[in-house]
Formats: C-alpha cells, structure tokens, sequence
C-alpha cells in the first residue's frame, strides 16, 4: 500500500491513496479540513463500523443504520497522542440482539479492526453500544 502527501499551502494538505482518492487535512487546528489526528479517529470509527456492520449482517441481523461516536482524549504534552479512545456504537434496525451486536463490536475490537489493532497498547480505547428500533 502507497500514498502521497503534497503540502498545499498555509498549514493545508493533501493527502492521496494509491487508489486514487484525496483526503484534505488542515494542520491549523482542523479550521478548514480535518487535521490529522482527527483523521485518526475518523479512521478508526470508520474501521471499526466496516466490522460491525459486517458481522451483523452475516448474523442476519435486519440492520439499516450504524453510527459510531468516538471520543478521544489526548494527552496534554507534546506530542499530545491520544491515551483514551471510547467508541459508542449506535445501532438501528428491527429485532436487533444485544448479543450479537457486543460481539460485533467486540471482534471488531480485539481481533479485525487494523487501526484499532495498531492503537491497542498505546491507546485504552473503549466501546459501548445502545440498538435503536427503526421507524
């Protein structure tokens, strides 16, 4: 796997993955684009929900929507890493199991989620969930 990074301007830049995609990032606090520990989290949310809604509907869960809110603490010296990552699932659909939906969450976790794998040892990162019924 391959990227580029290319300076922009002012504190912009743009990063593009091998498959051609672009990813603007701000390292001026995240003013105009994410910046990039905020793509961190954001790759991680995104990570860990690719899981999860995979293995829930291989489960046959009847699943129509998943969100993940991540909050992450980050220390308070430089560089100021994360040392707490707490993702909150949430989870709609119809007759959703709170057994299946904590081991989704669970396997994405401990043994699918690269970023979360990556993380793991120097990040405590959290998770919880709550399943919402669809309309």
């Amino acid at each position: 796997m391959k990227a580029q990074v290319k300076w922009l301007g002012e504190e912009l830049f743009m990063g593009t993955s091998e498959s051609g995609h672009t990813l603007v990032l701000d390292a001026n606090g995240g003013n105009l684009a994410p910046s990039p520990m905020e793509a961190v989290l954001i790759s991680l949310g995104g990570c860990s929900s690719v899981d999860v809604v995979s293995i829930l509907q291989k489960a046959r869960q009847n699943i129509v929507g998943c969100r993940v809110e991540l909050v992450g603490n980050r220390v308070d010296s430089v560089p100021a890493l994360f040392d707490k990552i707490h993702l909150h699932f949430v989870i709609t659909g119809t007759d959703i199991s709170p057994k299946h939906v904590e081991r989704a969450v669970s396997l994405s976790a401990d043994k699918y989620c690269s970023v979360a794998l990556m993380l793991n040892g120097k990040v405590a990162i959290t998770h919880d969930f709550e399943i919402v019924a669809a309309d």
